[in-house]
């Protein structure tokens, strides 16, 4: 007679549950923001890009929700120095642009928050890159 409370039935049962109960989670540092290019010419039409990369695969993440921005000069110790930030249409997936006026050259910080599908914390990012004449 088979007993079906035996160590082997019970431990092979146990390992059938784990693995369909088990969910993995990403963390919001899995994630990372990156800039297309670091220099960009300055003035009022000047466009920034940037790439979110899941870093467990290092592919591109589409469709993430940017919901912040923050562009200032605190690279040239003038954080109060800021510029408007407009999202403009993706022309690739995982790459998001954005439309704002480097009115002067040197330093920039790009600052950015974002909501990944499937995950419960934000990502953040904060990108330095130079406006060049």
């Amino acid at each position: 007679m088979t007993n079906i409370f035996s160590p082997r039935t019970i431990l092979g049962s146990a390992a059938i549950i784990l693995a369909a109960t088990t969910t993995s989670f990403a963390a919001a540092t899995d994630y990372e923001f990156q800039l297309v290019q670091s220099e960009v010419p300055h003035g009022p039409e000047a466009t920034v890009a940037v790439r979110l990369i899941d870093k467990r695969t290092a592919k591109p993440v589409p469709d993430a929700v940017i919901f912040s921005t923050r562009m200032d000069m605190a690279p040239e110790g003038m954080e109060a120095m800021t510029a408007p930030v407009e999202s403009q249409p993706s022309t690739e997936a995982g790459i998001y642009s954005f439309k704002t006026n480097l009115s002067m050259e040197g330093g920039w910080r790009f600052k950015l928050a974002a909501k990944v599908q499937g995950e419960t914390e934000t990502v953040q990012g904060e990108l330095v890159l130079q406006a060049q004449p």
